[in-house]
């Protein structure tokens, strides 16, 4: 039996069926891609968090990453100044991997070409841009989203070992923020910062330093300021320090600690030390171990002020603490009391002793000689010292307490050259010049009126007659008149007479005008010819009593003298 067309047909249909096509598996596998994308970009983003900054130099929304360590850590994603327009806030995609690490400690600051403190940083940024550096703070403190840049640098990473200080100072000099910190001329760390200074003009830095070194920090340990070039004038003359070009350019600061405290624990983080001017007043500073004593001194302590030195036979054992002055109502004067501080390291003086037993020290050494004097330290500079050496010959004097402090005996001393020209001035001012000027004007006035007298014209005048008649005489004999023969022996004896007179007034000029005066000087020669004439006259009278017959001869031998 044959099956119709239809029935073929129909059979044929029930047969085959409805297929399913493979075209469709491509837009279901692209949506299960993009949502695999999807999930696995928006669980692997990290935190938006925005940063606050003065201004938005350099950045770039899209472009400017975010980086720590070299490792880029986030994007900027977008730029818009703040509600106040005083600001420029950064919307930046960090990151999941430092999620954990957005913290309070967490800090950013943007990285861009800086000098500051004798350093260059950022010069990489010269030819990349400007890019936001990141500090990832403490995973255990509280998270945070919201963030204000920093202005600068911090000098400290938050990984970075070591501790940080406080010093207080009464000025900075050129000290700044990344200013070195030296121990024993090696760079251990650095000035982080400071605070505004406060009322009482102090100013206090923050510092940091590294592991191992933070270490070598104790209780006690002294930091100076080694910036620059220090000039000092000491017994060995001109003492140069030159620190290292970086201080001298930024200034720096160091630290060491005495030998006699480096037993002491390490400084904890943020304890606070004094920071002193040099390394001379850092090793001038007393501990808590010091030897404290009152002076008291009547003249004048130009040159003595805090941080003096205190010395023993010319080594110092301490130094000034305190200089002011006071009024005593009882005595109606001013004083000066002097505190002064004695290391009992320095001495080699056991430290913790009992106030008693330093007393009873201080009156043996007092009942020695003992005394406080001010010496010159520093000619150049006028600054003085306190010196406490034994005095050979000194006065009685006493140890005793005023208010808790035990009071050295002082004992002016000649340290000071003002107060020793002082001195000088004040007794020539007592010096009775007047009364000596008068004195000397009735010395002058009396030899004036000796040298005017009668005594002085008589000598004179008689001198003058007895020199006249002399001459006279010789020319008459040199004639060859006779009868002078018979007159010679009284004309000697006048001019004799006239002599002793003229020597007796030649004293009186010679203690009243003096040996060398003028006056003096003309009448020696005067006498002088006077007793030369004399002479000649005797030995004209001899000569003559001998050969009576030359005043017939005459001189030329044989010729008739007279006639």
């Amino acid at each position: 039996m044959s099956r119709t067309p239809e029935a073929a047909e129909a059979e044929e249909a029930r047969v085959r069926g409805r297929r399913f096509s493979f075209v469709w598996l491509v837009p279901v596998a692209a949506a299960a891609l993009a949502a695999y994308l999807f999930y696995t970009t928006y669980a692997s983003r990290g935190p938006l968090v925005t940063v606050t900054l003065d201004d938005a130099g350099g950045l770039t929304a899209g472009q400017t990453p975010v980086r720590y360590k070299a490792v880029q850590v986030g994007t900027v994603e977008g730029i818009r100044l703040s509600d106040d327009l005083s600001k420029v806030q950064a919307d930046v995609r960090m990151a999941k991997q430092v999620g954990g690490r957005l913290t309070d400690g967490a800090r950013f600051w943007v990285v861009r070409p800086r000098l500051a403190a004798g350093s260059v940083s950022g010069l990489e940024t010269i030819v990349s841009g400007a890019y936001i550096e990141f500090d990832p703070g403490d995973p255990a403190a509280r998270g945070r989203r919201d963030f204000t840049a920093l202005a600068d640098p911090p000098g400290v990473r938050s990984d970075e070992p070591g501790r940080v200080f406080a010093l207080r100072a009464e000025a900075l000099g050129s000290l700044g923020r990344g200013s070195p910190v030296f121990f024993r001329d090696v760079a251990v760390g650095e000035v982080l910062g400071f605070d505004p200074p406060g009322l009482d003009g102090s100013v206090k830095l923050r510092v940091f330093v590294r592991a191992p070194y933070e270490g070598y920090v104790r209780e006690g340990s002294r930091f100076w300021n080694a910036s620059g070039v220090g000039v000092a004038f000491g017994p060995d003359g001109l003492k140069l320090e030159l620190a290292s070009l970086r201080a001298i350019l930024a200034g720096g600061v160091a630290f060491d600690t005495p030998p006699a405290l480096r037993d002491q624990p390490p400084a904890p983080e943020g304890e606070v030390f004094p920071l002193y001017e040099s390394r001379d007043a850092a090793d001038a500073a007393t501990s808590s171990d010091r030897l404290d004593f009152l002076v008291y001194f009547d003249g004048s302590v130009r040159g003595l002020s805090a941080g003096s030195p205190v010395e023993l036979r010319g080594l110092r054992i301490g130094s000034v603490t305190r200089v002011q002055l006071e009024y005593d109502a009882r005595a109606e004067t001013f004083r000066v009391p002097v505190r002064i501080a004695v290391e009992p390291s320095l001495i080699s003086f056991p430290a913790g002793r009992p106030q008693g037993e330093v007393r009873d020290l201080a009156e043996r050494m007092a009942a020695r000689g003992m005394r406080a004097q001010l010496r010159g330290g520093n000619p150049l500079t006028g600054q003085m010292a306190v010196a406490l050496d034994a005095v050979p010959d000194a006065p009685p004097a006493e140890v005793r307490e005023e208010g808790g402090e035990i009071v050295l005996p002082s004992l002016d001393g000649g340290g000071d050259v003002v107060s020793a020209v002082g001195a000088i001035a004040a007794k020539l001012e007592r010096f009775p010049m007047e009364e000596i000027g008068r004195n000397l004007n009735g010395v002058l006035a009396a030899v004036n009126g000796l040298a005017g007298g009668p005594e002085l014209r008589d000598a004179v005048g008689a001198l003058s007659e007895t020199l006249g008649e002399a001459r006279d005489l010789v020319r008459k004999a040199d004639g060859g008149v006779a009868p002078l023969l018979g007159q010679l022996p009284a004309i000697a004896g006048n001019l004799d007479r006239a002599i002793g007179r003229a020597n007796a007034t030649l004293s009186s000029i010679e203690r009243g005008y003096g040996k060398d005066s003028d006056v003096n000087r003309q009448a020696e020669r005067l006498l002088g010819q006077a007793t030369d004439m004399a002479r000649s006259i005797r030995l004209l009278a001899d000569f003559l009593g001998r050969q009576p017959e030359a005043l017939i001869r005459g001189r030329a031998g044989g010729g008739a003298l007279a006639r």
